[in-house]
């Protein structure tokens, strides 16, 4: 059963790449703070790449301005996030959070079965909108899709 709009984010541990990994609590990213986060099934994958992560670079501030924090997440390492998000030219501020192993990911029951495509099990995309932890909105998209998870479509949904 996946995660649903009233729920409590599952407690895990994630990774981002600052003066080398750092582990950050799911607590840390969301205790007390209003944040969305959005997930992809891959960094340097084409969609994730050109249309989705894109999208959050440029109306990062618009959410910084609602008092919102951002944060991309994948079932990648933390040095690819680190990696990707350089190459993206992301905003200080900008989280990228690596599920490597995909425990949060299981957790909130939003993972999906890469593994014919030789990626192994993967986040959903995704994004949902949390207040102190609790999910207030939740938009996962449909396999192949990129409509309801964009940074255009979670503004337009606050």
């Amino acid at each position: 059963m996946s995660i649903q709009v009233g729920d409590t984010l599952p407690e895990a541990t994630l990774n981002l790449l600052r003066d080398g990994v750092q582990a950050v609590t799911t607590a840390d990213i969301f205790k007390g703070k209003k944040v969305v986060l959005f997930a992809v099934p891959g960094a340097y994958t084409p969609t994730c790449s050109a249309k989705h992560l894109p999208g959050y670079v440029e109306k990062f501030e618009e959410f910084q301005r609602r008092g919102i924090e951002v944060a991309c997440m994948a079932v990648n390492d933390a040095f690819v996030m680190g990696a990707w998000g350089e190459s993206q030219n992301t905003p200080d501020g900008l989280m990228m959070l690596a599920d490597g192993n995909g425990a949060f990911t299981q957790a909130m029951g939003l993972q999906m079965d890469a593994t014919a495509f030789g990626m192994g099990i993967r986040s959903k995309r995704f994004a949902l909108y949390a207040e102190d932890g609790v999910v207030k909105q939740l938009h996962v998209e449909a396999p192949g899709e990129f409509k309801v998870s964009s940074a255009e479509a979670v503004l337009a949904g606050l």
